[in-house]
């Protein structure tokens, strides 16, 4: 029996299903039993999750990502990454958020293990803004064999950043979900009328949730809105809620694992994804898609990209054209049906099954040295 080729990887947070770059990773991998998976997170470990990878190892440097200590921090962190290194002994490191600490530290310490880049989003955005996190990504991507992006739109981005000495290494791998663990509702939408919207994702100024809310405020028809997730806006936008005096229609639900969300989706009439300035890729909304919800997006180029002529298009950071693309979701009702048709048809594209084969494939080349 040939062995399996080891791939030691890692996203440097609290080891769980609390983001959507870690469950994407976790469900990978988790698809590729070719592979013997090393993940390297933070503690606490979420006891509850019932991850895939070989082995989860908490890193014991203590994270400070910001300020003064950042040099000696990642010092220190390449020296534990060197030592994992050793003892895992990877045919390959996959660098997950390529510029982030832990991504530096894996390709400082790899010495000749090959690496692959994996690009998720928010290393980009930040990348994009600061020209010391710029030097850092391009530090690991010019190091890395291959570069993994889940859409053009984000891979073009890196190219950019990159001056374009790396887009010969560049791979467009979109994200996936597993499919087989889904039952969309069968039912179709049957009244016009005021519907039940969901809002899922982080709350922070780039995922603007307070578009949503706006735009419930702005609506010709008293539509209501469920935020689920958390994160540093959430007192803004409950004070945004009072201040327009909707507090009867909009609901704020604390961040659900992925199967309680997914339970959830049964009870909405479709999903708001307001997302104003960056977007990798946006995998809740082909999740939704996949339930049988029909999205309404932020025209962001990567939403075009990912859900094509799929999904309901709106204005990015304009609440008055979400509120006009919600009502008229709301009155057309055969136009409501077609989109649910054409989101679970375009659902069916993102099996998790083919990103993990592309992945797979990708990986086996980058360490037999027949990528490129």
């Amino acid at each position: 029996m040939t062995a399996k080729l080891r791939i030691l990887t890692g996203i440097n947070r609290t080891s769980g299903p609390s983001s959507g770059s870690t469950i994407v990773v976790n469900d990978i991998h988790g698809a590729m039993p070719d592979f013997s998976t090393t993940f390297l997170g933070r503690e606490p470990v979420d006891p509850a999750w019932n991850h895939s990878f070989d082995e989860l190892i908490a890193l014991r440097t203590p994270k400070r990502p910001q300020g003064p200590e950042f040099d000696s921090y990642l010092d220190q962190l390449t020296g534990e990454a060197g030592t994992l290194i050793e003892q895992t002994r990877p045919d390959v490191i996959h660098a997950q958020n390529p510029g982030f600490a832990l991504s530096l530290a894996l390709v400082r310490a790899a010495g000749s293990v090959p690496v692959i880049s994996v690009a998720h989003g928010p290393e980009v955005i930040v990348a994009e803004r600061n020209e010391h996190d710029r030097e850092l990504l391009r530090e690991v991507v010019t190091a890395s064999a291959a570069i993994v992006a889940p859409t053009a739109s984000l891979a073009a981005r890196i190219d950019q950043l990159t001056g374009r000495r790396c887009v010969d290494r560049i791979t467009v791998i979109p994200w996936g979900i597993p499919l087989r663990d889904i039952r969309a509702r069968e039912y179709p939408s049957t009244g016009a009328g005021p519907l039940s919207l969901v809002y899922a994702g982080r709350l922070d100024t780039n995922k603007s949730a307070v578009t949503g809310i706006e735009a419930i405020a702005m609506a010709s028809q008293s539509h209501r809105l469920t935020v689920i997730g958390r994160g540093p806006e959430e007192a803004a936008l409950r004070d945004r809620v009072r201040a327009l005096g909707i507090q009867n229609r909009v609901e704020f639900v604390p961040f659900l694992p992925r199967r309680e969300l997914w339970h959830r989706f049964h009870e909405f009439d479709a999903l708001v994804f307001t997302t104003r300035g960056s977007e990798a890729f946006g995998l809740v909304a082909i999740e939704a898609q996949a339930h049988g919800l029909p999205v309404v997006y932020a025209n962001l180029p990567c939403m075009a990209e990912t859900l094509r002529h799929a999904g309901s298009a709106y204005t990015a950071n304009d609440p008055a054209s979400l509120a006009s693309a919600v009502d008229e979701l709301a009155r057309d009702v055969p136009w409501r049906n077609a989109l649910v048709r054409a989101g679970l048809d375009n659902a069916r594209r993102y099996d998790i099954t083919n990103t993990a084969r592309q992945v797979s494939e990708l990986t086996n080349r980058v360490v037999t040295g027949t990528f490129g």
